[in-house]
């Protein structure tokens, strides 16, 4: 079992709209919404992938419930996510038709007590004893210490279960120097990191920092990793248009499914840019087009670097 933990969870509200113009009212076409949350993200995409994956973090209130009754319905997704009293965050996307660009909304998210904190490590160290593999995505919460994500990296490499992070700002710093297996952070997230504005040498100085691997996620130009095996660079084979949300999270559940699947870092790698890619031209975040994926899969070079 792989655990995906999203300590800020959201439901997910897409609307869809002819154009979208400052200023004014608009009629909307399509609702949709769905559970989300980057870790949540990641669970879909690695059930459709044939693994099984186990979601943990935070809920509450109405938008919880309305969130786990959508849940209920994923395949392959087990629900182990910890109730507070605060209701769960909604996220807002408005996709205008004309163009294909998405303006998003986030909200903060509930705030958490320190018990209900404490409630939760209570329980993530329940689930390590069941897990192959742990994904820490996305933010924090108000009231979570900003140093959670070390918290819960240190619990993770005690209990000898491999843990990967996903996350930005402070609580990056903070999980990386308690050494991570991989991190996975994209150019900007680095740059903050780092103040490098130049992936390849932020790379460099994030796995100086702590990490045991970095896989850095650049946009157009696909993935730049430093591993112990190597140093790789994963272009993507094809300039897709579409919605790049939630293309860092599939890149997650490649690299995560590679993992269990015993690939080598190349074959790892190519599986996170496809499906990434993938990602892009679905519908939503936590889909990839399946063809798509295994037209490009074939089609991924991954290079070794030397320096």
């Amino acid at each position: 079992m792989i655990l995906t933990v999203t300590l800020n969870t959201a439901l997910d509200i897409t609307y869809r709209v002819p154009r979208l113009r400052p200023h004014a009212s608009h009629r909307v076409t399509e609702v949709t919404e769905r559970p989300g949350g980057k870790g949540l993200n990641v669970a879909r995409v690695l059930a459709a992938l044939g693994h099984e994956a186990t979601v943990t973090g935070f809920v509450g209130g109405g938008t919880g419930r309305a969130l786990r009754d959508r849940l209920a319905a994923v395949d392959g997704v087990s629900d182990a996510l910890v109730p507070v009293s605060g209701p769960t965050r909604r996220t807002v996307a408005v996709v205008d038709e004309s163009t294909g660009d998405t303006t998003q909304l986030n909200e903060p998210g509930p705030h958490v007590s320190p018990a209900e904190w404490a409630a939760f490590q209570e329980a993530y160290a329940g689930l390590l004893g069941s897990a192959s593999a742990v994904a820490l995505c996305g933010s924090l919460p108000p009231g979570v210490p900003v140093g959670a994500y070390a918290t819960l990296v240190r619990a993770a490499r005690a209990a000898s279960v491999p843990v990967l992070l996903d996350t930005s700002g402070e609580p990056l710093r903070r999980g990386v120097a308690a050494r991570p297996d991989l991190v996975k952070p994209n150019a900007g997230e680095l740059a903050e990191l780092t103040g490098s504005h130049e992936p390849l040498q932020a790379v460099r100085d994030t796995r100086r920092r702590g990490a045991h691997a970095v896989v850095a996620s650049l946009g157009a130009r696909g993935l730049y990793a430093l591993t112990p095996d190597g140093e790789w660079r994963a272009p993507a084979p094809d300039r897709l248009a579409g919605n790049p949300t939630g293309a860092g999270d599939s890149a997650v559940a490649g690299l995560l499914s590679g993992l269990l699947d015993g690939e080598d870092w190349p074959r790892r790698l190519a599986r996170a840019v496809a499906l990434s890619a993938a990602t892009v031209v679905a519908p939503a975040a936590g889909e990839f087009d399946a063809g798509t994926y295994e037209k490009l899969l074939a089609r991924v070079s991954v290079d070794r670097v030397t320096s």
